[in-house]
């Protein structure tokens, strides 16, 4: 270990003396939390690290350092838990030792430390941070660029020695379905100069979480104050050395945010440290936190949200998966009968088997699982080297290495199983069930005999802790699967709309809350929460091949419980439609049949979103249309697909003629970028005012 450096209390020196080229990172490889009951309870022998558990077969670490790779961080210092010797051997034989690493130096570093607060403290007393670095978690899985956030984090600290540390958040709706249930994180914060004046969470049980504590002084010493909470915090933090410092100086300071950034904003007063937000809106972010964040997370990265991290990037060194026409990732050595189906969002490590008559849906299987005949598995997690019984059936359920399913079993939504557990052949396994080999000693926990609950020749105990730290992960059936909209959402944490998508009088973000200084609230800004929980579950259905009568009710229940108006409904419709029809393009349908399939099957969920088709005036068939033109101006080829849609809806008379030529004719059809995409449709409008003519001279 280095020597300790002496120094001086409350001092640094400059940054400009400190700071180095290269960039630093620190990774908490432990979280210092169990939100992954039963996975957690095992011997060391055993369980793994949380940042070593699978997420689409690749470990969560491994993620984490893809980030930083790509961020050009350099040098990198990993804080391990009580598991040291698991991560250790990982790091050691992954890519990142290799001589072609991008990090020069790559270092794992021992604690005793139970606490995040403990681990900052070793950290700078160990004398290794030499300028900015770098804070993030084990289990990040993110596609963020930094470069602008420390671009300007930099800036700020030219001009102000204070300014310590900047935090960069993902923006997303105030009920996105990644975000914890018990509580929600609110920023406070002087957008003049993106500093956070005030942090606080509130939580979801009595009246007392419906409110945060602000400091009166806050309101008059600033002249525009914003209030955040649709804000998804990664804890991706860029930091001075000074930050360091402060958590030597407070030894009270235990977690990242309800203690550091809470009472270093509180004490500004007394050691005056700023500390600033950087906002992205684009871009992918998420914690792999709790097993409800691990369904979510794995849901975004089938469907590409996380690109380039996708299974087929192959990040852990060994991996070969393909994507394929279906929409699956598998590797090599998997095989197949011919008789089993294999659904789309399915991920199958390598030397898997899987037999006749099987059905396979939405699911992750590790390397070398066996799975029988005529066996069900949908929207399922199961890891390395599990053993399905034929005939059995498992849904919406995670089972960990090695554990042997009978003949015959039901695994109900919800249930967890552990390593190594066996389950006896024609057992059923009810969604509340957390099943583990560990005899617990923990008197919070319900052990019960373990023949009742996995068969006379099982081996596994019931295990039903109550203390787990969050209740995403304590009741995992009831807050993921429990929740229909929540498990079969295709929401991601990233925005599923652009800038692009907004008309210019509705670009302020309506999931921010009014600034203080404005007494108004914007009526005319865009429902954010309606038009992503919308879009996800509009396109899910369209996934999913449901009724439109199905698809449309939803979306009915979500207009009123958020009170959207008919141009926030139409928007959603367009968003989800064109999101299906390019991604039936990628599968290899041609855009003028994909354009058909969907508009053909789906047109009765336009039908009931336009209302003007007795009037002469066609407002709401030319407020969808300047939707569509609105979703295509950003895509590649948006021009083909306008023309294929406009003819497309006048051949169903879902839109006028009358319509069409009013939209064409509309001053924001032809504004600015909505200009590039009128090309090619110009030649069809030409033919309707032909014919128009033409039906004027006869008459």
């Amino acid at each position: 270990m280095p020597p300790k450096t002496p120094k001086v209390k409350g001092k640094q020196k400059p940054q400009e003396e400190q700071r180095e080229e290269s960039l630093q990172a620190v990774i908490l490889a432990d979280s210092y939390e169990s939100r992954f009951t039963p996975f957690t309870l095992e011997s060391p022998r055993v369980l793994r690290e949380n940042c070593l558990l699978p997420l689409a077969n690749t470990p969560l670490i491994e993620y984490t350092l893809e980030f930083l790779a790509h961020a050009g961080v350099q040098d990198i210092f990993v804080y391990c838990g009580s598991h040291t010797e698991q991560v250790e051997e990982h790091i050691n034989a992954s890519k990142w030792k290799l001589p072609s690493s991008p990090f020069k130096q790559l270092l794992l570093l021992k604690s005793d430390a139970t606490s995040v607060g403990d681990t900052m403290r070793d950290l700078d007393n160990r004398g290794l941070i030499t300028g900015d670095f770098l804070l993030v978690n084990g289990d990040l899985v993110s596609n963020i660029s930094i470069e602008p956030a420390l671009e300007r984090h930099r800036g700020r600290r030219e001009k102000d020695k204070n300014a310590i540390m900047t935090m960069i958040l993902r923006e997303a709706g105030i009920h996105h379905r990644t975000k914890a249930t018990n509580h929600k994180p609110v920023f406070i914060a002087d957008p003049t100069v993106d500093r956070c004046l005030h942090y606080e969470e509130i939580h979801a049980s009595g009246n007392s979480g419906r409110y945060v504590s602000l400091d009166p002084d806050l309101l008059s010493a600033h002249a525009e104050i914003e209030v955040r909470e649709d804000l998804i915090d990664c804890q991706i933090d860029i930091c001075t050395p000074d930050v360091l410092g402060l958590w030597s100086d407070n030894f009270d300071y235990q977690s990242v945010r309800t203690s550091f950034l809470f009472g270093v904003l509180k004490d500004y007063e007394l050691h005056g440290k700023t500390i600033h937000m950087h906002v992205i809106d684009d871009q992918y972010a998420a914690r792999v936190r709790s097993l409800r964040a691990y369904d979510a997370v794995s849901k975004d990265m089938m469907g590409r949200w996380t690109y380039p991290l996708c299974p087929d990037s192959n990040h852990a060194r060994g991996q070969n998966y393909r994507y394929t026409r279906n929409k699956t990732y598998q590797e090599s050595g998997v095989n197949l009968a011919r008789t089993s189906k294999i659904g789309p969002g399915c991920v199958l490590g390598r030397d898997t088997v899987i037999g006749q008559g099987a059905t396979v849906r939405s699911s992750t299987l590790g390397r070398n699982c066996q799975i029988g005949r005529n066996v069900h598995i949908e929207e399922s997690y199961l890891w390395d080297n599990v053993v399905v019984g034929d005939g059995s059936t498992i849904e919406k359920a995670v089972i960990a290495d090695g554990a042997v399913i009978g003949k015959g079993c039901t695994v109900e939504a919800g249930a967890l199983i552990s390593y190594n557990v066996r389950v006896t052949d024609n057992t059923t396994i009810k969604g509340s069930r957390k099943i583990t080999r560990a005899k617990l000693g923990d008197p919070g926990a319900s052990k019960r005999m373990h023949t009742s609950i996995v068969g006379d020749e099982g081996e596994g105990y019931d295990c039903t802790a109550k203390s787990d730290d969050d209740s995403d992960a304590s009741d995992f059936s009831t807050q993921l699967y429990g929740n229909p909209q929540a498990s079969e959402s295709a929401s991601s944490v990233s925005t599923l709309h652009s800038e692009e998508d907004l008309d210019s009088e509705q670009a302020e973000d309506r999931s921010r809350r009014p600034s203080f200084m404005s007494e108004t609230s914007d009526e005319s800004a865009p429902n954010k929460d309606f038009h992503v929980e919308a879009t996800a579950s509009i396109l899910d259905g369209l996934q999913k091949e449901d009724l439109p009568e199905n698809i449309f009710l939803e979306l009915n229940a979500f207009r009123m419980t958020l009170d959207a108006s008919q141009h926030e409904v139409r928007r959603a419709v367009v968003a989800a439609f064109v999101r299906r029809i390019t991604s039936l393009e990628s599968d290899g349908v041609g855009a003028r049949e994909a354009v058909n399939r969907v508009f053909s099957k789906y047109r009765s969920v336009i039908e009931r979103t336009v209302f003007d088709k007795e009037t002469d005036d066609k407002p709401d068939q030319v407020d969808f249309l300047l939707c569509v033109q609105r979703e295509l101006v950003a895509r590649e080829r948006g021009e083909n697909y306008l023309l294929f849609v406009a003819k497309e809806v006048y051949d169903l008379e879902l839109v006028e003629e009358d319509g069409i030529l009013q939209w064409w004719a509309d001053a924001r059809s032809a504004d600015g970028g909505m200009a590039k995409v009128r090309g090619l449709t110009q030649q069809f409008i030409s033919f309707l005012e032909e014919a128009e003519e033409d039906e004027s001279e006869e008459d």
